[in-house]
């Protein structure tokens, strides 16, 4: 966008905020990144002196305020560069857990575990990147607002759940896990309205402060997002779950088998019989279901006679149906196993075995190598006591039928660990008819850092968006039951036996279901629409800025005017 004085507008001055020096010396913007950063890391749970700090709802609205307050009149070139130094510098620290997976049970050279984070925390630094480089450019034609940059955003945040199979991990959503009005939204947006929500009431509040201190009128677009925010809160307020139709006493168990033994052949009839001791003591206090995590039996369950057995003997104790994680396995003709599956096995009140859910979202490097046959001569995946090869992805997610001992079928959606960050997959066993959601992972990969918190946090935006209750078996932590509504009931502390009971409420009818469920990412799609418009409208009105304003005459020159 051309200047009065025939110059390029900057960012911030085609947006109305200020006339900040594009050239500003490097140096400059240090100190503001890495605020910007450090504030980021807070969005999200750590542990600190034995509690919890979880400051999200409140930082939530000043992270992406101070990032644009970082990028301020910054051409497109260094406003990438620095969206993603802010954003790498941000997310290398709060992937700071990756050091624990790859070292302390991955057993790799502690140089992997500092550079893991590092190279991981480029990935999401390349959306920052993508967002700075945009914002500014739209500043330079004149399209730089709060609701511009709250659609760039919240498309980008899309992008990251896709985008080389994706890792959403700390969407800035999530951060506002604690705020009631915002979680109703999910059902209509899913965590992606929330994203869109901070970042547009913390663009508004950075114009309302630039705009008074330099003493000018608050533009129309501000004032406009302001009334957005307040409204998107009220949306979020009016949502409602709807009445269960039925409930289920339904138990979580907590065996908190150290990672490092869990795959030990001299810990598994301490770990199964650990397991059974859980069991019967819910079942004793009225379980009817009762769900363990994630690979609680250690091996392959369908090549273990025994251990079937010791199941089937268990249900038909206690009278309680079992969901219970473990490895599944293809034989060929000779019996031989061919192929290894992260599964969730059923066994009905009765002993009957039922259903297998096999996990279909894997764990890149952690349960398979992407590009195996080049990456595969270099590397091996992280969680080997699943499989001596890579673990297969199972065909898709679906509900599974669950027989309670009075007879009752439930259908019930199992996603299994990293399933749970991927908002689309998981409102799949939603509208599969799932009335609830059996959460089972093994958190123990994380130690005592802040991922398993977090990822509680991520696990709650799942119970928003489907509007479906939760319960969710941890190995080590954090075991859970989440409401319809998004809200934390009953939680577990890290690294304890424990078992948690409580009657899980059902919502079988899939036409009842959340807007989210039934449509999907609508929202996140009209974020893009918004980006690829905002891009077309500015290159146009570049173009436009950029035509001579008359045709010249024959023989004249542009000084004769």
């Amino acid at each position: 966008m051309r200047g009065p004085g025939g110059g390029t507008a900057s960012p911030g001055a085609a947006a109305g905020e200020g006339t900040g020096s594009p050239s500003a010396a490097p140096g400059s913007r240090v100190g503001p990144a890495i605020l910007t950063g450090l504030v980021f890391f807070l969005c999200f749970p750590h542990p600190l002196g034995g509690r919890v700090i979880d400051a999200g709802v409140g930082l939530a609205w000043l992270a992406p305020a101070l990032l644009l307050w970082t990028l301020r009149d910054l051409p497109p070139r260094r406003a990438a560069r620095l969206g993603f130094v802010t954003l790498w510098l941000a997310y290398a620290a709060i992937l700071h857990w990756i050091y624990v997976v790859t070292v302390s049970y991955g057993h790799g050279h502690p140089a992997v575990g500092v550079v893991a984070p590092l190279l991981l925390a480029l990935y999401i630094a390349l959306f920052g990147g993508l967002f700075g480089g945009l914002w500014s450019w739209l500043g330079t034609r004149g399209l730089a607002c709060a609701w511009s940059a709250a659609a760039v955003w919240t498309a980008l945040d899309h992008g990251r759940s896709w985008l080389f199979s994706g890792f959403p991990w700390a969407t800035l959503g999530y951060a506002q896990h604690q705020n009631p009005a915002l979680l109703g939204l999910a059902s209509f947006t899913g965590v992606y309205g929330l994203s869109f929500v901070s970042v547009l009431g913390g663009a508004a509040a950075l114009e309302l402060l630039r705009a008074r201190a330099a003493g000018r009128r608050v533009a129309v677009s501000t004032w406009s997002a302001v009334a957005g925010v307040v409204a998107l809160h009220g949306l979020g307020l009016a949502a409602s779950a709807p009445e269960p139709a039925a409930s289920v006493r339904t138990a979580v168990v907590q065996g908190n088998i150290e990672q490092g033994v869990k795959w030990s052949e001299s810990w598994r009839e301490r770990t199964l019989e650990t397991y059974e001791r859980l069991s019967r003591e819910a079942a004793a206090a009225g379980a009817e279901l009762v769900v363990w995590p994630e690979t609680a039996v250690p091996g392959a369950l369908e090549l273990d006679a025994g251990a079937q057995r010791r199941l089937a003997s268990l249900a038909r104790e206690t009278g309680a149906a079992l969901v219970v994680g473990s490895v599944g396995v293809e034989v060929d003709a000779r019996g031989r196993p061919v192929r290894y599956f992260d599964s969730a096995f059923v066994y009905h009140a009765d002993g009957a075995r039922g259903e297998r859910f096999d996990k279909t979202h894997l764990v890149p490097f952690g349960e398979y190598i992407p590009f195996q046959d080049w990456l595969g001569r270099f590397l091996s995946a992280v969680a080997r006591g699943i499989a001596t090869a890579s673990v297969t992805p199972g065909d898709a997610p679906r509900a599974v039928e669950v027989e309670l001992a009075d007879g009752r079928r439930l259908r019930l959606g199992v996603p299994v660990c990293y399933e749970l960050l991927f908002p689309d997959l998981v409102r799949r066993f939603a509208a599969g008819g799932g009335g609830a959601l059996l959460g089972i992972t093994n958190d123990a990969w994380y130690g005592r850092t802040g991922a398993p918190h977090q990822f509680l946090a991520i696990t709650a935006l799942r119970a928003a968006e489907t509007r479906l209750w939760v319960a969710r078996a941890a190995n080590t932590g954090v075991s859970a039951f989440i409401d319809a509504s998004g809200a934390v009931r009953e939680q577990t502390p890290i690294f304890e036996e424990a078992w948690r009971l409580h009657d899980l409420p059902l919502h079988p009818e899939p036409e009842r279901a959340s807007f989210y469920v039934r449509h999907g990412d609508v929202f996140a799609g009209l974020c893009w629409a918004g980006l690829a418009l905002g891009l077309g409208w500015g290159a146009l009105r570049g173009r436009m800025s950029e035509a001579p304003t008359a045709p010249l005459r024959a023989n004249q020159s542009p000084e004769d005017d």
